[in-house]
């Protein structure tokens, strides 16, 4: 069975993005951010919900493209239209359902992308195993919370803390059992 790894820079408050999506305060170049496309090279699979697809509009991706050319992808989504010839795959069912089976047929880690509502629902189900956070050192004060909803409170095995020159701390949690409910 292949983890699902939520793998995200966050705030000091607790935020993935600011108001309206804004993340111009995190960090886009510098070692904390070579080493988290060192590790995007490790996943098999992607997943994530309608507004962290629609947000890689802003980059140029364009509706249908594939945000990471190594990964399969799976957006999460009641009202999202993709042209015809899609490279991801459009997902209508529960996501809770379908992270379920593809931990059980993905070929390696499966890459939570995004986002905070999606987060929330994958961990009060207790399908995310391992937490990879890029603490930034900012306050956002407001926006997409690193996990939407009610979460049932969650004991975490500290995995890995390093630290640095610039301020980001990344953390590695360990979900005990590999998540609760798998």
């Amino acid at each position: 069975m292949q983890p699902i790894i939520y793998d995200v820079a966050v705030s000091i408050d607790g935020f993935i993005a600011g108001p309206d999506g804004d993340i111009t305060g995190f960090s886009e170049s510098g070692p904390v951010v070579d080493d988290y496309l060192a590790r995007l090279e490790t996943y098999a699979f992607a997943i994530m919900g309608r507004a962290t697809y629609e947000f890689g509009y802003r980059f140029g991706l364009k509706p249908g493209d594939i945000p990471y050319s190594s990964m399969d992808c799976h957006v999460f989504s009641q009202t999202l239209t993709l042209p015809a010839g899609s490279r991801v795959e459009l997902v209508r069912e529960p996501a809770v359902d379908r992270a379920r089976r593809l931990k059980t047929v993905s070929t390696g880690p499966i890459y939570l992308c995004g986002g905070g509502r999606l987060a929330g629902s994958l961990m009060e189900a207790g399908l995310i195993d391992i937490l990879r956070l890029k603490r930034a050192p900012i306050t956002l004060g407001g926006g997409v919370r690193l996990f939407e909803g009610g979460i049932a409170e969650t004991g975490l095995q500290h995995a890995e803390t390093r630290c640095y020159d610039d301020g980001y701390i990344y953390q590695e949690f360990r979900l005990p059992d590999g998540g609760a409910n798998n």
